[in-house]
């Protein structure tokens, strides 16, 4: 069985960087990267990216990955995704976050898709507050509509663990990250295949929902999907993938871990328990061959 992950972040020394600058700025942010490196127990990548594309590509190849979905996690770091998916032998694939919101996204668009080659974009509504289906995201959907590009919306819980040890503010409101924002501009744009990650992030019911009213919306299984604990009745993995097997199908679920940084690396420990998982469900092998690897390949149309 093919495994392919549709839900990793590519974390180059330019994105920490860039983190640390918007925190301290100037010669305080060398410093200040020192200290969430040592606080969090994370490796900086070295500023060549060819490097750390090196690693990510050891690690696929220990692990036996056929493809990884790499994210570009602020818009700056598009064009170091874009070069390290050059020269992964066809490896990678890239998306990259985008805020619809500012000046000129419409002109990043254009070129993260066209001129980087990019296969999709990273969304955060409860970040950079904006509802989905508003019309003044029509532009943009329309682009990514002409492209058929793929677009992944954060919904749910958002824990953006080095901004807060970086000591920048949180702006998450959660007014915009329920997944059932999504259906007026699924059903609008059809052309879109929208991606719900880590199951809805602790709007279950809502992903659910969405995912049962536009068949162009997919949903991702990343991360250790800790908000399980936040929910009343008591919710597992095993009855998450129940309730979305009924929902989505087998066709419409793609295996995610949300790697991102070493020396960790792939999160094998999140595909082991994901496979146990529906292994002990019974769920036939054909059926996770589409989750672990199908379903990624044919919506990139990697043949």
């Amino acid at each position: 069985m093919e495994i392919l992950d549709a839900h990793t972040h590519f974390f180059s020394h330019q994105f920490f960087l860039l983190l640390a600058k918007q925190a301290a700025g100037g010669a305080r942010s060398v410093q200040l990267l020192a200290d969430v490196a040592a606080k969090a127990g994370i490796t900086i990548p070295d500023k060549d990216a060819a490097l750390h594309r090196d690693l990510w590509l050891a690690e696929m190849k220990k692990h036996k990955l056929t493809h990884m979905v790499s994210f570009a996690s602020i818009p700056e770091e598009a064009e170091v995704v874009a070069d390290a998916i050059a020269g992964s032998g066809g490896k990678l694939s890239g998306y990259s976050l985008a805020n619809p919101m500012v000046p000129n996204a419409d002109r990043f668009l254009d070129w993260a898709l066209g001129n980087l080659g990019l296969k999709g974009v990273l969304l955060f509504p409860a970040l950079h507050h904006y509802d989905v289906g508003d019309a003044a995201m029509r532009p943009f959907l329309t682009r990514l509509a002409d492209e058929q590009a793929v677009c992944v919306v954060h919904a749910g819980a958002l824990k953006i663990k080095l901004r807060d040890l970086m000591g920048l503010p949180r702006t998450i409101d959660l007014r915009y990250g329920n997944p059932l924002n999504l259906v007026r501009a699924a059903n609008e744009f059809r052309a879109i295949r929208f991606v719900i990650p880590h199951f809805g992030a602790g709007y279950l019911r809502e992903a659910l929902t969405a995912g049962d009213l536009c068949e162009n919306i997919y949903v991702d299984t990343s991360s250790s999907n800790d908000w399980m604990r936040t929910q009343v009745p008591e919710v597992t993995l095993a009855a998450t993938f129940r309730a979305a097997l009924a929902v989505y199908g087998p066709e419409r679920i793609l295996f995610g871990t949300d790697s991102s940084t070493f020396p960790r690396g792939w999160r094998a420990d999140i595909y082991a328990a994901q496979k146990a998982c529906l292994t002990k469900l019974k769920v036939s092998k054909a059926h996770q061959a589409l989750i672990f690897g199908g379903n990624l390949k044919r919506l990139l149309g990697l043949g």
